[in-house]
């Protein structure tokens, strides 16, 4: 099992209580593998996170895990330890833009 911080915009669109979810993610864990289960199990959430044609993430989108920037990784790359044993959530970010 796998822990996902979602921001409050996306916890009310999933209809979800408390600050984080868990996921269950057979074979090995990515971040598309742990984006997937997300919009699996919560399907209000496709098209919020990435792109629904190309899974792009989008632009106002951030993914952390163990408190490094995971914005820019592949999907293909493997989330750490940490994130996947469940001692460390992967946090996903609304970013703030403005002037």
């Amino acid at each position: 099992m796998i822990r996902v911080e979602l921001p409050g915009h996306l916890r009310t669109l999933a209809r979800v209580t408390g600050h984080e979810v868990t996921l269950q993610i057979t074979g090995a864990v990515t971040l598309g593998s742990a984006l997937d289960a997300l919009e699996a199990a919560y399907p209000a959430l496709q098209g919020t996170i990435r792109d629904h044609a190309t899974l792009q993430r989008r632009a106002f989108i951030r993914f952390f895990a163990c408190s490094e920037d995971w914005s820019h990784e592949s999907p293909d790359a493997p989330l750490p330890d940490a994130v996947v044993t469940g001692a460390e959530p992967l946090l996903i970010v609304g970013a703030i833009a403005g002037g």
